[in-house]
C-alpha cells in the first residue's frame, strides 16, 4: 500500500514561499550627496513605483540625475515629466517580462516626447539625463550627455552602463554631427588661437545629445543610449553622478573610494573624494544605489583575492528572454547583458530591435505588438475617432497634419491606415534627428 508523504505545517510552507520570494526580489538601499557651484543639478529618487497602479506586488524603482546648462528650466522640466512620458509609452496590461522588454523602446519615446514638450515652451536651456530603472535584479539605464552610471559588482569588476556624449571624447558622435551638417570646433579667440573643448556649432554646445537646447542645431538629439543588464543574486552597486564627479574621478576610483560602506555614507564619500581631487569646479551630485539580497544590510566589500575577469563578468546575447535564453547567474559578480543600443538614428534602432526580437520564433508576435520605436501604436482613439500621435500621444483630427510613418519597420505604404501616425511637430523633430530637414546656416565662433 502506497504511503502518503508526510504533511508539512502551513507555517513552514509559508516560510519557504516567503524566503523564495525575497530571494527573487532584492532590497534597494540608496544614498545621495551634492555640492552646488551653479545650482543646475537636480536628481530624482522614486523607490516605490508600481508597474500596475495600486498593486504593491509590482514594484520598481527610479533614480535619475539631470545636469542642466544655460539655466535650470530643462532640468526641472525633465525631472517632473520624463517618468510619466516613459510610462505612457508602455502598453497596458502586459506581464513583467513584456514590460521589461518594452522599457528600452519606451525610454526612447519618453526622452523624445519630453524634449518636444520642453522645446514648445520656447526656452533655451538644456540638460543631460541619466535615468535608471530597477525592477528586481534587472537594471535599465538611458542617458544623454555626460553624466554617468557605473556598476560595481561584488567580484570587483567596474563596468560603465552609459556612453558619454561629449564631443571631445566621442569620435562617433563627432562624425554624426558633421555628417548631418553641423560644425565641430573649439572657440576662436583674438589672434586665431583655439581654446577649450570641442563644441558643436551653431550653439557652441560641448555635448552631442541632450534634452532641450532649442537654440542649437537639429543634430543635437534627445535619443538616449540604452543599456539593460541583469545582476546575479549577489547584487551590485550603482554610482550615478553628474560630470562634476567624473571630471575628478575615474570609474574605478569612485567605486574603490566607498566599497563596503552603506549607500548613504558612500555617496558622501564619493563627493568628498571628488572635491579633494579637483575642488568644487562644477555642480557635483552623486547617487549610490545598492541592489542587495534581502538578508544583507550592506553590499559586502570586494574580496581581496585576485579575480578571474573572464568568469566574473559574462555577457549574454542582448535582449534575451528569461523564459528561453536566460542564464543561471549564481557566481559572484556575474552580469548578463540583455540589451544595448546607442544609435542616434531611430530607423536604425528599429531595424536592430526587430532583428533581435525575430531571432526567437516565440517572440515574433512582438514585432506586431510594438510597431513603433517611439511608443504604442495607437492610430485611432475609439472613443473620439481621433488619430493619436505615436510620440506625444496627443489626439488630433486627420486634418491637423498627421503623417504616416512608413519604412521597413513601420507600416508599409500599402496599409497607411495602420499608422503609426506622427503629428506635425513630432514628424519635424524626427526628420531633423535623422538629418532629413534642411540644415540652417551655421555660424562661426
Amino acid at each position: 500500500m502506497k504511503s502518503n508523504p508526510p504533511l508539512v505545517p502551513l507555517g513552514t510552507l509559508l516560510g519557504r514561499e516567503l524566503r523564495t520570494e525575497k530571494a527573487e526580489k532584492p532590497t534597494i538601499k540608496y544614498g545621495q550627496a551634492a555640492l552646488a557651484k551653479k545650482g543646475e543639478d537636480y536628481f530624482l529618487i522614486k523607490p516605490d513605483c508600481q508597474r500596475i497602479p495600486s498593486n504593491p506586488s509590482t514594484p520598481f524603482s527610479v533614480f535619475a540625475i539631470f545636469d542642466g546648462h544655460n539655466g535650470i528650466s530643462a532640468a526641472i522640466f525633465a525631472k517632473e515629466n520624463l517618468l510619466n512620458n516613459v510610462l505612457s509609452a508602455i502598453p497596458q496590461g502586459i506581464g513583467r517580462e513584456e514590460w521589461l522588454q518594452a522599457l528600452p523602446r519606451a525610454l526612447v519615446a519618453g526622452f523624445v516626447k519630453t524634449d518636444i514638450e520642453f522645446q514648445q515652451k520656447g526656452e533655451t536651456s538644456g540638460t543631460t539625463v541619466t535615468f535608471v530603472v530597477i525592477d528586481g535584479w534587472t537594471v535599465t539605464v538611458a542617458s544623454v550627455g555626460d553624466s554617468r552610471c557605473i556598476l560595481d559588482t561584488q567580484g570587483g569588476v567596474v563596468s560603465l552602463l552609459t556612453i558619454d556624449h561629449r564631443l571631445e571624447d566621442n569620435a562617433e558622435e563627432r562624425e554624426r554631427v558633421t555628417a548631418s551638417g553641423g560644425e565641430v570646433g573649439r572657440l576662436n579667440v583674438f589672434g586665431g588661437n583655439e581654446v577649450g573643448p570641442l563644441r558643436c556649432w551653431p550653439g557652441g554646445l560641448c555635448l552631442s545629445r541632450s534634452i532641450g537646447d532649442t537654440d542649437v542645431g537639429e543634430f543635437i538629439v534627445p535619443i538616449p543610449h540604452v543599456k539593460q543588464v541583469k545582476l546575479s543574486n549577489a547584487g551590485g552597486r550603482l554610482i550615478i553622478a553628474s560630470d562634476g564627479i567624473w571630471d575628478a574621478l575615474s570609474s574605478d576610483m569612485a567605486a574603490q573610494s566607498c566599497r563596503g560602506l552603506p549607500a548613504e555614507i558612500a555617496a558622501k564619500l564619493v563627493v568628498k573624494e571628488a572635491l579633494r581631487s579637483r575642488g568644487l569646479k562644477d555642480d557635483t551630485t552623486c547617487l549610490v544605489v545598492d541592489i542587495i539580497p534581502f538578508d544583507q544590510p550592506i553590499l559586502p566589500p570586494t574580496p581581496r583575492k585576485k579575480q578571474n575577469l573572464l568568469s566574473s563578468f559574462i555577457f549574454g546575447k542582448r535582449f534575451q528572454t528569461s523564459v528561453n535564453k536566460a542564464m543561471k547567474l549564481s557566481a559572484v559578480g556575474v552580469v548578463e547583458e540583455l540589451f544595448e543600443e546607442g544609435s542616434a538614428m531611430l530607423t536604425e534602432r528599429n531595424e536592430n530591435l526587430l532583428e533581435v526580437e525575430m531571432e526567437n520564433e516565440e517572440e515574433m508576435w512582438r514585432a506586431d505588438m510594438y510597431t513603433s520605436q517611439l511608443g504604442k501604436n495607437c492610430p485611432l482613439n475609439s472613443n473620439s475617432g481621433l488619430l493619436r500621435c505615436a510620440i506625444c500621444q496627443a489626439d488630433q483630427t486627420p486634418s491637423d497634419g498627421l503623417s504616416v510613418n512608413s519604412g521597413p519597420y513601420f507600416s508599409p505604404a500599402s496599409k497607411p491606415w495602420e499608422g503609426p501616425f506622427l503629428c506635425t511637430n513630432c514628424r519635424k523633430k524626427k526628420d531633423a534627428m535623422e538629418g532629413k530637414r534642411a540644415i540652417r546656416p551655421t555660424v562661426t565662433a
